[in-house]
């Protein structure tokens, strides 16, 4: 069996869980989640684009999965659920009538059972079809983020994994930064990178790398169409390396061939933001003060036009499509105390449309007890490739 942590921390999870339940008055939670199924039991696997789900009591019932017939033996062989039902593909199958129906095994009709529907496990379309079956059949709680709140603060084993993973993303940097350079190709780059976090026993990151040179180092998402580089040019690298699910982000922006003064004055200004963000991510402060300090420095440097209006977000075990583990976002006026165990990518973006320029950085902490730490061993600097 491939469980990456030890049953009793899947059982103490599983009970904070079923605590939080009692707490919010639900009988049942219906987890859509994959990232939720991960952390609650193991379960690993990309068959969340399809109709799955598990059925979480607030009694000490076990956990009931629903799931097609391709993922039996990964639910068998991943994770410690033990009760696996399976929905078939078939014309006009609506695997809400099986849910329903595990539902009124576990005696729920007319309970009060939460569905987790912020979350890409569960399409628009597959909710209507839940929410037209159950409904007036139970009392249905839509988005029930029991999971994702919990999920918020790592123990120590999670943060041992996210070190891993962090130590993954500074290896692909460092893989990076050795192929950049005047006229080399933008997904040899890439590559460099990815190659670096498999060979080092981490896995596909969730989403990017997003790279690149030119006027793509100004996105900051992923878009196809990979270049070479100029003679002179720049290019931004914004990536995750990833360790068991979960993912340690690092951004850079990098001139190429020659630097540029203007932009050299915009990394140190960045790297000042960065600075305060980090100082700022202790307990004691919120999540909106971190970029409440994200704001001050570029304000007070001349740069509020240019700068983004949050400055990251929280990570942790996460699958396709995104690294991001949202919310929470760092956004002025964000109100969740900022908590040890909690494990944060911190960015700074400058983007100077008229002149054609960008300027990013970004690291993860795990914040301590008295505040926080940076996972990643390699300063940020003005770099200039070749």
């Amino acid at each position: 069996m491939a469980l990456h942590f030890d049953r009793g921390e899947f059982a103490d999870r599983i009970a904070r869980a079923r605590r939080r339940l009692d707490e919010e008055k639900l009988d049942a939670l219906v987890l859509f989640a994959q990232e939720s199924l991960y952390y609650l039991t193991g379960f690993d696997t990309s068959g969340y684009v399809f109709f799955q789900c598990a059925v979480l009591t607030r009694d000490e019932r076990p956990i009931v999965l629903l799931t097609r017939r391709p993922d039996l033996e990964q639910a068998r062989r991943t994770s410690i659920i033990d009760d696996i039902r399976l929905w078939y593909d078939a014309e006009g199958a609506d695997p809400s009538r099986e849910l329903q129906a595990i539902l009124e095994e576990l005696g729920l009709k007319g309970a009060r059972v939460g569905v987790e529907t912020a979350t890409y496990g569960l399409t628009g379309f597959n909710w209507e079809r839940v929410r037209v079956r159950l409904d007036g059949w139970c009392r249905l709680v839509p988005g029930a983020d029991t999971i994702r709140w919990l999920r918020l603060v790592k123990s120590p084993a999670e943060i041992a994994h996210v070190r891993q993973a962090a130590e993954l993303a500074d290896r692909s940097l460092e893989a990076m930064l050795d192929v950049a350079g005047p006229g080399r190709f933008e997904g040899e780059i890439a590559a460099a990178g990815v190659a670096a976090i498999l060979a080092g026993g981490g896995d596909m990151p969730p989403s990017g790398p997003v790279l690149g040179s030119g006027d793509r180092a100004l996105l900051v998402r992923s878009a196809t169409g990979y270049r070479h580089l100029d003679a002179v040019d720049q290019l931004t690298m914004e990536f995750a390396g990833s360790y068991r699910h979960y993912c340690a982000c690092l951004m850079r922006t990098i001139a190429v061939g020659r630097g540029n003064d203007r932009q050299r004055r915009m990394f140190e200004v960045t790297a000042e933001a960065m600075a305060a963000m980090t100082e700022a991510a202790r307990p004691g402060n919120t999540l909106g003060q971190i970029d409440d300090a994200h704001r001050r420095v570029y304000d007070a440097a001349g740069y509020g036009d240019f700068r983004m209006s949050a400055c990251g977000y929280s990570l942790g075990g996460s699958f396709r499509p995104t690294w991001m583990d949202v919310p929470p976002m760092l956004y002025s006026g964000n109100v969740i105390p900022t908590q040890p165990g909690m494990v944060l990518f911190l960015h700074a973006i400058l983007i100077d449309a008229p002149a054609n320029l960008a300027m990013s950085l970004g690291h993860t902490i795990v914040v301590g007890e008295t505040g926080a730490e940076v996972l990643s061993r390699l300063t940020p600097e003005y770099h200039v490739a070749g």
